[in-house]
């Protein structure tokens, strides 16, 4: 007769065996979507380079490509996307990663160590492959020397790649894209939207206004932390109150989410935290994944005054003491104000004993923002951070 125990342990074990299914289901489909990724990746380049060795030694005119792609849809209707620009965005990505620039960059940046094929040895782990990763059917088509692929380009996909060089100039923001790509998991409109709200210079920001208590408990929060967020999906009036931000945030969720970065998870809204038999409310709860700590953000919409940065330490001290678990680090404190006066906020901070930062936010983007931390601090935060 079976046991209530042990139809329990069974169902365990079923549980545990139905897991161990999934893992190998979701395992195996991420390596088939990469290499799928690395296949159109080595596509691209391996056509681009061919296609660039004609037209650079004049082999072929101006109405070449577009016979070429008349040719391709011929030879085979069902492969779709090899239109003349598909084929010229393939020279560009040649031509763009593989100029001397480009990989004089990865080289100062310590990410272009040469390795064997692609078959021997994993592409994540190194910085070029070879492009003959396979014999060709036709061997002797490629006549010219081929530059080896640089490894980082495949940790994007190929339309992410034609996003970053449209929307791009300088081969640092080729680098940081491609990374920042990776780290956050954009998809093709998220990256558009980074490009566009100039991710670049936020995350590489020296002047992130952080305590010295935060940058202490949490050196990696000043590549993990904005210190401004674009806020123009709100659709916000020209005069409104705190509510009205908070309730748009939490209605936009995703793309405030998107904005401040792919780590924080949404709690609760206007947070009920009882001291002292009396109830106070923080804006917005979130916890953080990779910082492993809830997050309290105060949303204010006038200039910063030093009086709100004791309200949201105040908010910190009650989390840590009543809800703070025993496997999380301390509170983090985020003062999302409108505009702030740095100098105000260096002094006000200077006393702050909590991990706290002021951030401002801005109803629409304004372009022209200029880089103040080295490429090569956020590289090595990627390569610490695997």
């Amino acid at each position: 007769m079976t046991t209530k125990m042990q139809t329990t342990n069974t169902s365990v074990q079923q549980s545990h065996d139905f897991a161990s299914v999934m893992q190998i289901i979701e395992t195996r489909r991420s390596q088939a979507v990469q290499m799928v990724n690395h296949a159109s990746l080595l596509t691209a380049w391996e056509v681009g380079a061919f296609v660039s060795d004609r037209i650079k030694n004049a082999q072929w005119g101006t109405k070449v490509v577009q016979q070429l792609a008349e040719y391709i849809h011929t030879q085979n209707p069902t492969l779709k996307g090899w239109s003349k620009v598909t084929i010229y965005r393939m020279v560009q990505f040649y031509d763009t990663y593989s100029s001397a620039e480009f990989i004089n960059l990865l080289v100062h940046l310590r990410l272009q160590k040469q390795i064997v094929p692609l078959a021997a040895a994993p592409i994540a782990s190194e910085e070029f492959v070879s492009s003959e990763m396979t014999q060709l059917s036709n061997e002797q088509i490629v006549s010219f020397e081929m530059t080896q692929i640089p490894s980082v380009l495949f940790r994007t996909g190929w339309t992410n790649h034609q996003i970053i060089l449209r929307q791009c100039s300088l081969p640092e923001q080729y680098v940081f894209y491609i990374l920042y790509a990776e780290y956050q998991k954009l998809q093709n409109k998220q990256l558009e939207r980074a490009i566009k709200t100039d991710a670049y210079s936020q995350v590489l920001s020296d002047r992130k206004l952080q305590s010295a208590m935060l940058k202490e408990t949490y050196p990696r929060a000043e590549m993990l932390l904005k210190d401004k967020t674009i806020v123009d999906f709100l659709g916000l009036p020209r005069q409104y109150k705190e509510s009205r931000l908070r309730r748009g945030i939490v209605e936009h969720m995703r793309e405030f989410i998107t904005e401040m970065g792919k780590d924080f998870l949404f709690v609760d809204q206007e947070h009920a935290l009882e001291v002292g038999g009396q109830v106070f409310r923080c804006d917005l709860l979130f916890y953080h994944r990779a910082l492993q700590c809830l997050v309290a953000i105060e949303l204010k919409t006038t200039k910063f005054d030093p009086r709100d940065l004791g309200q949201l330490e105040f908010y910190l001290e009650a989390l840590d003491q009543t809800e703070r678990r025993s496997n999380e680090n301390p509170s983090i404190g985020i003062l999302m104000c409108k505009d702030a006066n740095p100098e105000v906020v260096r002094y006000a901070l200077n006393r702050s004993m909590s991990p706290t930062m002021v951030s401002k936010y801005e109803e629409q983007i304004k372009l022209g923002s200029v880089l103040q931390r080295s490429l090569e601090e956020f590289v090595e935060f990627m390569n610490n951070d695997k």
